[in-house]
């Protein structure tokens, strides 16, 4: 789970860079990228908690 967070991080915003750019250019490559660094984070904060949970139990 975490090196999936990890991996995340670093994948989807060079994909939200990539797809900005192809879509909208310059600025949408900044847009791209931040709207990716922030699902990868939600992602990361996600599977964090459920492995602090898994690690309760």
């Amino acid at each position: 789970m975490a090196a999936l967070g990890c991996f995340l991080l670093l994948a989807l915003p060079l994909a939200g860079l990539m797809l900005g750019g192809w879509l909208a250019g310059p600025d949408g490559m900044i847009v791209g990228a931040g709207i990716g660094f922030a699902i990868a984070l939600v992602v990361t904060a996600i599977s964090g908690r459920a492995l602090l949970q898994a690690r309760r139990r």
